[in-house]
């Protein structure tokens, strides 16, 4: 017999499914912890053993589904003559017949949409609907015709659709895999477009044209308009909870060129369905992590952001019906855990040959429905916010997004997990309220910074919090313009000299150095031995105000082939490329080594990250851990105890096939004053472990660590 959707939440309630927030009926999107999806194809009506699958949701222990429904290819018979169906569905409905078995099997269902693109016979119907390029040639992708987001294939024509799959079929919300329309570095020039826009559309893309950036903020807006119009219109058609979610992704860059504005987008969502599926290669499995604290920052640590992670292989030459390495796929899932994310398996098609993809979700899902009390409902201990806005991307990086800001960014975030220390991502207009509690805030190269901004880390650092800043940090406005000078520049005691921009000398350069001048300072700790550390970059020269320390200077290029060419022309320069401000615990490092870190993976460029992180947070970090090894370390609060999950980072280029164990490590955890735990409970290994406390810190040894292990402190 077919359950209801109230029956289905009363039965959930009843077994004591998770809950957050604490709602004695929680909706799918406080209780749906585990996902799957089986991505159709459209050979898949006439091979798709719904039997089997069904079997393969219960071993893997899933609460929900994602269906393909619509948008580019239909899997139902829809009403709608222009709405592809696939071409193997012969009168199938298939995705109807998938959503009531999901049902039965008491599943949350988010059906599936692809919506952005149309074959030739809807673009011949609608030839107005679709973008258009300057010269009025309708834009494609693939075989299909890319629709405009001004025009009615959005504000009618898919509204239409989702109310007709929501009416037959009652799925708990909608998901969309690429509902944005054109990015941004293709301008629509349709009518519904130069009509909307109010003026003459910019002719190409030139970031300091002001109709330019009038036009990127249009499009933003525009794309949260059509989250709003989707949402209503579901909630017209199924109840409140019938949410429409779209998809996001992982990377920051990706969600600037397709117009996501981050956190608007998670001020209005209930849940994030996250499509973020491999790591990158300079970046690893902390990228998962770091994705899930950065969204949660955003959307808050009591909702759920469900993440499409892939059984089959992706990287630079994807194979999407060959499985992944299990060791690799299971990383990249604990490592998401860590960050708060929650697993959702993802296959490309219904009839899998390399069957060994099965086998790689079921232990970790099992593992995690064990322990999803430790892994929600959770705030993160740290003592350092790593600052961060998606302007910056824009008005800074521009198309340059991934040298100019993410590489700083992820460059920081690799020096502080190697160095075991804990950090939250900070968005730049939510310091006040998510900085108070912190030791320090790092800025990695935030060259766009709003006067708001500034004048929220000039309070931090008058509360008596540090401040490390990074390359060009606050010397341009909100919009990208130079300043002409630094925002903070008292705090930095630096100036800049002349009014023009950075961004080139945030580059790479070969063969340049940083020399270590004067009195041997605290952040230099581990350099006793040399009077260089290596660079990689280009400085600029700056006004130093007195009194001000600069224990590193800029080394000019020199030439590197050959041999015997490679000596310094010039030795020493005055160009500073570090300058402390001991009075308030600020540290400005014009060389930016946290993207050179993130680039060259110099332990020279992590040791001294780390030693400046430390000393403007005036050695306030809560967690201490001698052993030899790559490993990620995450602490959270929950009522009445701590959790740390520690990751095995020390993986070898993608895809790893084994892992490499570690350990031992000796592992101290400043306790919070309120909270007196003694027991400390592995959730891996489950190792018997013993614990000391002394002083407020709780001291255990963790003696192996294979993949990861999840240390409960009670």
């Amino acid at each position: 017999m077919e359950l209801t959707r109230r029956e289905l939440l009363a039965a959930a309630a009843a077994a004591g499914q998770p809950v957050l927030g604490g709602s004695a009926a929680p909706p799918w999107y406080q209780r749906t912890l585990r996902w799957g999806q089986t991505n159709i194809t459209e050979k898949d009506p006439v091979r798709y053993d719904i039997a089997f699958w069904r079997e393969h949701w219960k071993h893997t222990r899933i609460q929900g589904a994602i269906i393909n429904a619509g948008g580019i290819v239909a899997y139902y018979p829809s009403k709608y003559p222009l709405h592809y169906q696939a071409q193997f569905l012969r009168g199938r409905d298939l995705y109807g017949d998938l959503c009531r078995a999901a049902h039965q099997d008491g599943l949350a269902v988010l059906a599936r949409m692809d919506s952005n693109r149309a074959g030739e016979e809807f673009f011949r119907a609608h030839p107005d609907w679709f973008a258009r390029d300057a010269k009025g040639e309708p834009y494609r992708s693939t075989e299909e015709y890319v629709a405009c987001v001004n025009g009615p294939y959005y504000d009618e024509y898919l509204p239409a659709v989702l109310t007709e799959i929501v009416e037959r079929t009652h799925p708990e919300g909608i998901t969309d895999n690429n509902w944005n329309g054109l990015g941004r570095e293709s301008i629509c020039f349709c009518d519904n477009c130069a009509r909307k826009f109010g003026r003459a559309l910019p002719r190409t893309p030139d970031w300091d044209d002001p109709v330019y950036r009038k036009w990127i903020e249009w499009s933003y807006a525009r794309r949260l308009d059509i989250w709003d119009l989707n949402n209503r219109t579901t909630q017209a058609a199924g109840g409140p909870d019938c949410l429409w979610i779209g998809m996001n992704g992982g990377g920051l860059p990706g969600q600037c060129r397709v117009f996501r504005d981050y956190r608007e987008i998670c001020r209005r969502a209930r849940i994030i369905m996250l499509d973020h599926q491999a790591r990158s290669e300079p970046a690893g499995f902390e990228q998962n992590a770091a994705t899930g604290e950065l969204i949660h920052g955003l959307l808050g640590w009591d909702k759920l952001i469900p993440e499409s992670m892939a059984m089959y292989q992706t990287g630079r030459t994807p194979f999407r019906l060959s499985a992944k390495p299990a060791a690799e796929a299971r990383m990249w899932m604990l490592a998401g855990f860590a960050g708060g994310i929650q697993p959702w398996w993802h296959h490309v098609g219904a009839w899998l040959e390399d069957r060994r993809a099965f086998a790689t979700a079921e232990p970790v899902m099992r593992w995690h429905e064990a322990n999803e009390q430790y892994l929600i409902n959770r705030q993160p201990v740290a003592a350092v916010g790593v600052v961060w806005s998606q302007r910056n991307y824009d008005y800074y990086g521009r198309d340059e997004a991934e040298d100019l800001v993410e590489a700083p960014y992820l460059g920081i975030i690799q020096s502080l997990v190697r160095a075991r220390i804990p950090y939250v991502p900070v968005h730049a207009d939510d310091i006040d309220a998510q900085a108070a509690n912190l030791s320090a805030l790092i800025l990695p190269d935030l060259a766009v910074v709003s006067d708001p901004q500034s004048a929220a880390i000039r309070r931090f650092v008058e509360r008596g919090g540090g401040l490390l800043a990074t390359g060009a940090s606050t010397l341009y406005n909100e919009t990208g313009g130079t300043r002409g000078d630094f925002a903070l520049a008292d705090l930095f005691r630096a100036r800049a000299r002349a009014n023009k921009p950075a961004r080139a000398a945030a580059l790479s350069a070969v063969h340049t150095y940083l020399r270590i001048e004067g009195a041997r300072e605290s952040v230099l700790r581990g350099f006793e031995d040399t009077a260089i550390l290596p660079f990689g970059g280009m400085l600029e020269a700056l006004e130093v105000e007195p009194g001000a320390a600069v224990p590193l200077t800029f080394v000019p290029p020199s030439p590197v082939y050959p041999p015997e060419a490679a000596w310094m022309r010039t030795e020493r320069t005055s160009v500073p490329g570090l300058v402390l401000n001991a009075a308030s615990r600020v540290a400005f490092l014009p060389a930016g080594l946290d993207r050179r870190l993130y680039k060259d993976n110099l332990p020279d460029h992590a040791t001294l990250l780390a030693n400046l992180v430390r000393w403007v947070a005036r050695d306030r970090i809560p967690l201490a851990v001698e052993g030899v090894g790559l490993i990620g370390c995450h602490l959270y609060r929950q009522p009445a105890r701590l959790v740390l999950h520690v990751l095995n980072l020390a993986a070898a280029r993608p895809p790893i096939d084994e892992f490499v164990p570690l350990g031992p490590f000796r592992i101290r955890v400043q306790l919070p004053p309120d909270l007196r735990a003694r027991t400390v409970d592995l959730r891996v290994s489950r190792t018997p472990t013993s614990a000391a406390l002394q002083n407020g810190w709780l001291t255990f040894d963790l003696p192996s660590l294979t993949d990861h292990e999840l240390a409960v402190i009670t």
